[in-house]
């Protein structure tokens, strides 16, 4: 008997609130039958929003995808600080509500390169260990700064008076490894107040959106699965279309001459066998005797 082939490919999941990033992973798994499924990023658990996950041969590409930068919306109560950031912690600090001036006179100093300091409870490592297991364990894991970009901050919804704000949602467009908790902290901080958030969303990360995403109760119900082609999660790539020899070469990681534009591409099967669109490899430019040539990186197909 054949071997079952396995699934390749791309799956955007709209995470609810209350599993972690790696329960999605694990529901995932279970319904497509497959072990290799890697994340572009991690959702804290109080979170919701979208999950990008490539599955078999394709989490192979998981460092070439263009996943910035995110986009979040959150609401932010203030008043009090959690020791979490977020409306699962313990009350650690409290202050005045702020006023809206004051909170959108705070905006323009978050925004660009910063230097963020972590929650104590996040994955950040500290003396090799995770910083919540030292969190949980009572000790405080002293979070050294970490420079991040926030391209966007907006703030909407306000609850309350101007004087004396209770709460609002505030929309964030930034790069990796930010954290949106620390930066409403921040926000208030700045603001002379306390707050912690109470709702996280991600909508976008890239190019991936929300709108093509599959609720994660859908899998759990058993309906079936379908993955986007792996060349989908390449998006914003120069594509190359490849001779039936040209794809002999690549999947034996020879090179091929680029014919497109870029320092990576794209390189798919031009259809000589019914698999038009296919990608068979993601490539880098090199440079050669015999001109601009496109090496193989990750190969998508058995040679």
């Amino acid at each position: 008997m054949a071997p079952r082939p396995t699934p390749d490919g791309l799956l955007l999941v709209d995470k609810p609130a209350g599993v972690t990033s790696h329960d999605v992973v694990n529901v995932a798994r279970r319904a497509l039958g497959e072990k290799r499924i890697g994340h572009g990023g991690t959702l804290d658990p109080f979170a919701t929003g979208l999950l990008v996950l490539l599955v078999g041969r394709a989490t192979r590409l998981l460092q070439w995808v263009h996943d910035e930068p995110k986009e979040y919306e959150a609401v932010v109560r203030f008043g009090a600080e959690t020791d979490t950031e977020d409306l699962g912690g313990v009350v650690v600090r409290e202050a005045a509500l702020p006023s809206r001036a004051a909170l959108e006179s705070a905006v323009p100093s978050l925004l660009g390169e910063i230097e963020q300091v972590p929650p104590a409870y996040s994955a950040k490592r500290v003396d090799g260990r995770r910083a919540y297991d030292l969190a949980r364990e009572g000790r405080a894991p002293e979070m050294k700064p970490a420079r991040v970009r926030i391209d966007a901050v907006a703030l909407s919804s306000f609850e309350g008076e101007p004087e004396r704000v209770t709460a609002c949602r505030m929309r964030v467009t930034c790069g990796g490894g930010t954290y949106v908790r620390s930066l409403a902290r921040d926000l208030a901080r700045a603001a002379g107040s306390a707050a912690h958030l109470t709702a996280l969303r991600r909508h976008r990360a890239g190019v991936f959106t929300l709108a093509h995403s599959v609720p994660l109760e859908r899998m759990r119900d058993g309906n079936p699965v379908v993955l986007a082609p792996a060349v989908d999660a390449l998006e914003g790539y120069p594509h190359q279309a490849l001779t039936p020899d040209e794809v002999a070469s690549v999947v034996r990681g020879i090179d091929v001459e680029a014919r497109v534009a870029g320092a990576h591409a794209a390189l798919l099967d031009s259809g000589a066998d019914g698999a038009e669109g296919v990608l068979v490899a993601f490539a880098e430019r090199r440079p050669s005797e015999r001109g601009e040539r496109w090496q193989p990186r990750v190969v998508m197909r058995d040679g």
